[in-house]
């Protein structure tokens, strides 16, 4: 069997449309384009006429082509992967914008590792099963991303996962990464699927690796605010708010160590803090102590912002934001633990209603 070939499906609109995969992928570019494929901007390639006599006659030439470059021509048993894609997306909720990506040269998909969020199927067959093509679903509000792929080794259905959110920074090996699932072959099927399992697990995943994030960001700074506490011990009275010509050669080290710690706060905390409701966690008081958090962050944000300031005035402003926020940490943490999206009972994906079917002609009387 050849090791390059050409997969052949129909596209809503289009027709017939192929697409290359292989080390030789260029061969079968060339076999494409000699027997009349045309290739759009998305590089499948299509049939400039839809008419059946000439596309049964492209296709026949295609198989010749293809033949001569040692190229193997197959049909899909699966309509266009982005006409899937579309149909789904259009049944979640909220909108969702879809693109085909193609891994033309099989190494291409070795791209898709490190982005890849997922502790299931998906992530396994990325890795060492031939994924000619993928189609993203993005949350055009979050902006969460959905890989879609065709089941590999099977017929129908497809498995589902997700690719890190870009705060993430990749998501290959990630414990607390969701786990892919397996979707039938049906759009409106495959869409109840996502709405009512994948897509909470995937809230929770990510409000979970925020979370995390957060935690390990300030047990960090707070180790290291042990040390700058122990270093200065008698120099000053208190870690609180000194002038700026107080702040000395320690405390700038200090500093200089946590900035980049404290980039993570401000990156994952605004998230978790929009979802904590103390009033329901029997907890108001923590509210206010939230609101001052938050205020923190808008205000070191700004200080990141600000050109202007030298190095003394930018550290004299974000020493109480890291200040504030070592000192009430355990409140935030509390609420943000409160706040992580819970678990529902899926509701299992109906069946279309059975229709029943005429008797045939080699059925038993009754």
């Amino acid at each position: 069997m050849a090791d390059t070939r050409i997969i052949l499906a129909y596209r809503r609109g289009d027709g017939i449309v192929a697409t290359a995969h292989g080390e030789r992928y260029k061969a079968a570019h060339q076999a494409l384009a000699a027997s009349g494929f045309r290739r759009g901007d998305d590089w499948v390639h299509h049939l400039p006429s839809t008419g059946q006599d000439i596309s049964r006659i492209t296709v026949a030439d295609l198989i010749r082509h293809a033949r001569t470059r040692g190229v193997e021509v197959t049909t899909s048993s699966r309509r266009f992967l982005g006409d899937t894609a579309q149909d789904i997306a259009g049944l979640l909720p909220g909108r969702w914008d879809t693109r085909v990506e193609l891994y033309s040269h099989p190494v291409w998909q070795g791209d898709l590792v490190p982005w890849l969020w997922d502790g299931g199927e998906l992530a396994h067959a990325v890795q060492h099963e031939p994924i000619p093509y993928a189609a993203t679903l993005t949350d055009a509000v979050s902006g969460a991303t959905l890989l879609l792929v065709e089941h590999p080794g099977r017929r129908l259905g497809y498995l589902v996962g997700a690719l890190a959110p870009e705060s993430f920074e990749g998501g290959h090996g990630d414990q607390r990464a969701p786990h892919s699932i397996v979707l039938p072959p049906f759009a409106d099927r495959a869409a109840l699927v996502i709405t009512e399992r994948y897509l909470p697990a995937y809230e929770r995943a990510v409000h979970a690796r925020r979370l995390a994030a957060v935690t390990e960001a300030l047990d960090r700074i707070r180790a290291e605010h042990d040390i700058w506490t122990t270093t200065t011990s008698g120099r000053y009275s208190e870690a609180t708010s000194p002038d700026t010509t107080a702040l000395g050669k320690a405390a700038e080290t200090f500093l200089n160590r946590v900035r980049a710690e404290f980039l993570g706060v401000m990156q994952h905390a605004p998230a978790l803090l929009d979802r904590c409701r103390p009033p329901a966690t029997g907890r108001p008081e923590d509210a206010r102590i939230l609101a001052r958090l938050a205020d923190t962050l808008i205000d070191a944000e700004s200080v990141d912002e600000d050109t202007s300031l030298t190095r003394l005035e930018r550290n004299a402003r974000l020493w109480p934001a890291i200040d504030t926020w070592l000192t009430h940490s355990e409140p935030f943490l509390r609420q943000a633990r409160a706040a992580a999206p819970r678990r529902r009972h899926p509701r299992l994906a109906a069946a279309p209603p059975l229709r029943a079917l005429p008797q045939g002609r080699h059925a038993p009387r009754r």
